[in-house]
């Protein structure tokens, strides 16, 4: 058996950064022998201070044969890595430092701004994520995710809050699971329990990293609030049906209001105001892998056997 691919993911701290360099490297790990490690530069403090810090914590790991990081806060330890081990860095999302310093970045398309890929860019539907192909396994039952405000929607409790009973109701004869987000305003969680007591609720402070994977690979049907880009990729991810909870859009012409009208318009998600209870929600025409995508082609540029 060959020796695994060593993998080094620098971390910002933010779990949802987190969440895309480990969908990254579990895919890769599908298709190879992978060992990863993780250095957290959260609380090193300034970029000379991340920089000393990730050099300190990897000087006992193995070598490594790729370096992955997502946020601006990693970019240049992942640089210095790179060049002190000479494995090639990817980085997640959009970087502030021009692209070419990097060996590939993975960029979704709706932040490239009809910019065109080039040998450095990579365009993903949506950002990557940690949810594994489906299985083939009966699937039951429905999950409801709660987002927050943000730069791009408001937030309208009460909208929820009927969606969320119209939806159970409709839905009575399955179980139900909900929870929220740090961006959930307080007491949300308990105000949908107290109107629709079928509800099970987990705050997400009371969930841990495969908490969310594991419950998208069981449900039937997922529902998202419109502001929660990284969790709609997620559950398209998850081969599940997927519905839109109604938030206000602040930034109607934004660039998270184009890709959620793209996936609309495509058939991939269906919004709660076109949503018929009597037929359910539409199977999307195909589930979102895009970080096993990524990882064969990042396995054909950089990780030859």
């Amino acid at each position: 058996m060959s020796a695994p691919v060593d993998i080094w993911i620098l971390s910002d701290g933010k779990p949802g950064h987190e969440n895309q360099s480990f969908g990254l490297a579990e895919a890769i790990g599908r298709q190879r022998q992978v060992r990863t490690s993780l250095i957290k530069l959260a609380d090193a403090g300034g970029p000379l201070a991340r920089i000393r810090a990730a050099r300190r914590d990897s000087a006992a790991l193995p070598a490594p044969r790729l370096l992955i990081g997502a946020g601006h806060a990693t970019h240049l330890a992942l640089l210095d890595r790179a060049r002190r081990t000479g494995a090639p860095c990817i980085v997640m999302m959009k970087p502030t430092l021009p692209k070419s310093f990097f060996d590939l970045c993975l960029i979704p398309e709706h932040d490239l701004a009809g910019g065109t890929p080039s040998t450095h860019v990579v365009a993903t539907l949506g950002a990557l994520n940690r949810v594994p192909p489906p299985a083939g396994k009966p699937r039951h039952g429905g999950l409801i995710l709660l987002g927050g405000p943000s730069s791009s929607h408001g937030w309208d409790a009460e909208a929820i809050r009927t969606a969320v009973g119209a939806i159970v109701e409709a839905g009575k004869d399955r179980p139900w699971r909900i929870t929220d987000s740090r961006r959930s305003p307080a007491g949300t969680l308990e105000a949908l329990s107290s109107s629709c007591p079928a509800l099970a609720t987990y705050p997400h402070g009371e969930t841990g990293r495969d908490w969310l994977p594991q419950r998208l690979a069981e449900a039937a049907e997922v529902w998202v609030t419109e502001d929660s880009v990284s969790m709609i990729y997620e559950a398209l991810s998850s081969g599940a049906r997927v519905g839109l909870l109604p938030v206000p859009s602040l930034k109607k012409a934004g660039r998270v209001a184009r890709g959620i009208a793209k996936l609309v318009d495509e058939g991939f998600v269906t919004r709660f105001a076109g949503w018929n209870p009597r037929v359910g929600l539409k199977a999307p025409p195909r589930v979102l892998r895009e970080a096993d995508r990524c990882a064969a082609l990042v396995i054909e540029r950089f990780l030859p056997v």
